[in-house]
């Protein structure tokens, strides 16, 4: 009967230490927050992790942003209404797809808002903060781009400092990317040494969500694939020497799993400061979810082979373990 009892004690307790790890560590778990969000753009300030989504509802209710901050990647601490329409008054409908630069002391927050078709206000705009959770203002009073150029939709920005000091701004959705150069102020946009503003770089199956970085002296550009509202939305990569390509696609890195969860896209790539670690971070659609909104932010790791290429991650419910940030 002891015996019995002992196991079944063993049993009960099994559960509980899902996410605890075998070094005793506690686990993020996934999703790493509560509510439907979406296109999660990533950061370290200030000793905090930052994790800037989508709020994800209907189209005419996607009108502001919250944002997140955690110590540990494990407890995140929830900051509402960071941004949102009546701060922007071009924008008069939907927001989506943000990310965030520090330059200067000053936050600028780069967003998407209106279902931008030509003759149309709306695109990509910029707002700027003395804090991460801001609140924000527009920097500008009108969008920073908001024409179509190569086919590609002003959307789904990225904003990528290069090694000396340059930004550029990946862009675009319907199925085109672009790249350009900002002005060190961010007002605008400056002229490549051709005397053009904008080049295309779409890699092959690219449609939407692109995002770069750096590691060894390579550049990794990642982009995602398939429908955002169906289960087959993904993520793939490509490697190059430069910040302008050629990207040839490499492979797909991130996408469903039967058993865990479908729609895995639209990611960010969360670096530990100087440190040669990295986590995806990116959103997902529970099972039992058959809304195109109902998305949620997970984050696993991200890991590398001898040679440099991207391990395919597998999604889990787990997450990540705890990683406290260490002041430099």
């Amino acid at each position: 009967m002891r015996a019995f009892l002992f196991l079944f004690s063993i049993i009960l307790i099994l559960p509980s230490c899902q996410f605890s790890g075998n070094a005793g560590k506690e686990y993020s778990g996934n999703p790493l927050f509560d509510g439907w969000y979406a296109d999660p753009a990533s950061a370290v300030y200030s000793d905090l992790y930052w994790i800037f989504p989508t709020y994800s509802d209907y189209y005419d209710r996607q009108v502001f942003f919250d944002c997140f901050s955690s110590p540990d990647l494990v407890n995140w601490t929830r900051h509402e209404r960071i941004l949102d329409t009546a701060a922007v008054q071009w924008a008069d409908s939907a927001m989506w797809a943000p990310g965030t630069v520090e330059r200067d002391g000053k936050f600028y927050f780069f967003f998407a808002a209106n279902d931008v078709h030509e003759g149309q206000a709306g695109g990509i705009g910029v707002a700027v903060s003395d804090q991460p959770q801001g609140p924000y203002r527009d920097l500008l009073g009108t969008p920073l781009i908001n024409e179509i150029v190569n086919g590609a939709q002003p959307i789904d920005q990225y904003v990528f400092k290069d090694t000396d000091g340059t930004y550029y701004m990946y862009y675009g959705g319907w199925g085109h990317c672009n790249v350009v150069k900002l002005k060190d102020d961010f007002t605008g946009l400056a002229p490549f040494e051709d005397g053009t503003y904008y080049r295309e770089i779409t890699p092959e199956d690219y449609v939407e969500g692109p995002f770069m970085f750096i590691r060894n002296g390579k550049y990794y550009f990642m982009w995602s694939e398939g429908g955002w509202g169906g289960p087959h939305y993904r993520v793939a990569y490509a490697i190059s020497d430069n910040p302008f390509g050629p990207f040839e696609r490499e492979e797909t890195i991130l996408q469903q799993d039967p058993e865990v969860a479908t729609g895995a896209g639209h990611h960010s790539v969360l670096q530990i400061p100087g440190e040669d670690e990295y986590y995806i971070v990116y959103h997902r659609r529970p099972l039992e979810e058959t809304h195109h909104n109902h998305r949620v932010v997970c984050m696993e790791k991200l890991e590398f082979d001898q040679d440099g290429r991207i391990k395919p991650v597998k999604i889990t419910f787990e997450g990540v373990p705890e990683r406290p940030l260490v002041s430099r």
